[in-house]
């Protein structure tokens, strides 16, 4: 069924890229003016002139046609009439008493079925004669090149008319040819990298869009590298004053009085900590020439090694042999280390063991699906509202109105994970698994460094497990 299912996507795909095509309209827009002008033109003509043609050609008509019937003479002469039909492109008809002659009959017969003969007395008169002796004489347009071949006539309008179009959509994608780089630039932008800039390759009206897109995109650089800066800078300078701090803290005497004051402080002042080394390692993940420390790493061991330093109940399903992965193993570990985090807050009662029935613990497993290793975690908590599943992996977003840390952090963690999934050309979705939250990472297998993006996570599809 999923093998069906591409080939109607990819069609469906094609049709609205076709249907949404500003090629394809301008070319169709051209094609359409130009047959409504032809028909407007040749209308035009045949009613200005069909009138004055008529009254012109029917009298030399009329003699014409007199000229031919007294050549076949009285009674009519059938010789007469067989060379008339050979030196000329005409037929003749004869009936009457004694004579009876159709050069062409299946023409002749056709024309009578079509009424061409009978419908106006006028045409009628203008093409038949009467001879003394009561023969009735009928002529018509005989055997014609152009009237043998009408089929090749009409592929060779056709194929006119293709090539016509042809022409017209080259033409039309080389005059949007600059769209195709504004759209490229702009999404190079996108994604954070504005060293080469849009190419100008005209100096009209899409040639001035570029160079504005192209100054836009300046000024916007200009500002993340001011706000990165200010940022890095801040966060260095909250280092030696928190230091000092925490320092101080630890020298006060440790009294009854003063033992929970002195461990809530410390505490606060770890989480600041926590937060600034946070925010510093989401700079250098955003920056697009950002390092990683690539080696060999076996993932599972990975996860088993973090799941067992995190001293926390866990259901761990690793598929077994699976490949080796280039990846940075310390961000590995700050990926794996912050989703156990939000899946041990979330969790319903994360005090409770295995086997006490009061809750389920979190869930890891890690798969192979195609080129990507897959990463879940899963914990039973109350899950999340649907509205908010997309941006939960936004930096500082929180779910609660309150912003309480003892319920959600400051709201990095998820962002940080993403980071290092895109960092390493993969990707991070959640969905709720009712119940719970599940986070699922997928690592490309071989992958080129890719560096990530400020676009929010894509939520997956919410169903049961």
């Amino acid at each position: 069924m999923k093998v069906r299912q591409q080939p109607d996507r990819h069609h469906r795909r094609w049709r609205h890229r076709l249907a949404h095509s500003l090629r394809w309209r301008l070319v169709t827009l051209f094609l359409l003016l130009a047959l409504a002008m032809s028909m407007a033109f040749v209308g035009g003509m045949q009613k200005a002139l069909s009138a004055g043609w008529r009254e012109a050609v029917r009298p030399l008509l009329a003699d014409y046609v007199d000229r031919l019937a007294a050549e076949i003479g009285s009674p009519p002469d059938l010789a007469r009439a067989q060379a008339l039909v050979a030196r000329l492109p005409i037929s003749v008809r004869i009936e009457g008493p004694t004579v009876r002659f159709d050069s062409h009959p299946k023409k002749h017969d056709e024309r009578w079925r079509r009424g061409e003969y009978g419908a106006d007395p006028a045409n009628a008169r203008l093409l038949q004669r009467t001879t003394a002796d009561g023969h009735a004489i009928t002529f018509g347009i005989g055997d014609l090149d152009w009237h043998r071949s009408p089929s090749a006539v009409g592929w060779i309008t056709l194929a006119v008319l293709l090539a016509l179009a042809a022409l017209a959509f080259a033409y039309v994608r080389r005059l949007l040819k600059p769209l195709d780089d504004i759209g490229a630039g702009a999404r190079r932008f996108g994604a954070g990298d504005f060293t080469q800039p849009i190419v100008v390759r005209r100096h009209d009206e899409l040639g001035d869009l570029a160079g504005q897109i192209n100054t836009m995109g300046q000024d916007i650089h200009q500002m993340l590298e001011a706000k990165r800066a200010m940022l890095l800078a801040i966060n260095h300078e909250l280092r030696s004053p928190l230091t000092r701090a925490r320092l101080n803290t630890e020298l006060l005497p440790e009294t009854p009085d003063t033992q929970a004051p002195r461990d809530a402080l410390l505490r606060d002042l770890a989480e600041m900590g926590r937060l600034i080394t946070d925010l510093l390692e989401s700079e250098r993940l955003t920056n697009r020439h950002a390092a990683l420390n690539r080696e060999p790493t076996d993932l599972a061991g990975l996860v088993q090694d973090g799941v067992d330093a995190a001293a926390t109940p866990v259901l761990l399903d690793l598929a077994p042999g699976l490949p080796s992965l280039q990846i940075d193993r310390v961000r590995l570990r700050l990926l794996l280390r912050n989703l156990l985090d939000n899946a041990r807050r979330y969790s319903a009662d994360p005090g409770a063991g295995v086997g006490s029935g009061a809750s389920s613990p979190i869930a890891i497993s890690l798969s192979r699906q195609g080129n990507d290793l897959l990463l879940r975690v899963r914990d039973h908590g109350p899950g999340v509202d649907e509205l908010h599943l997309p941006h939960l992996a936004e930096p500082f977003f929180r779910t609660d109105a309150a912003r309480q840390r003892s319920t959600g952090g400051v709201g990095l963690g998820l962002y940080l994970c993403r980071l290092v999934a895109q960092a390493h050309g993969g990707s991070l979705s959640v969905r709720n698994a009712h119940p719970g939250l599940e986070v699922t990472v997928s690592l490309p297998l071989s992958a080129p460094v890719s560096f990530p993006t400020a676009a929010p996570v894509i939520p997956a599809e919410s169903s049961a497990p």
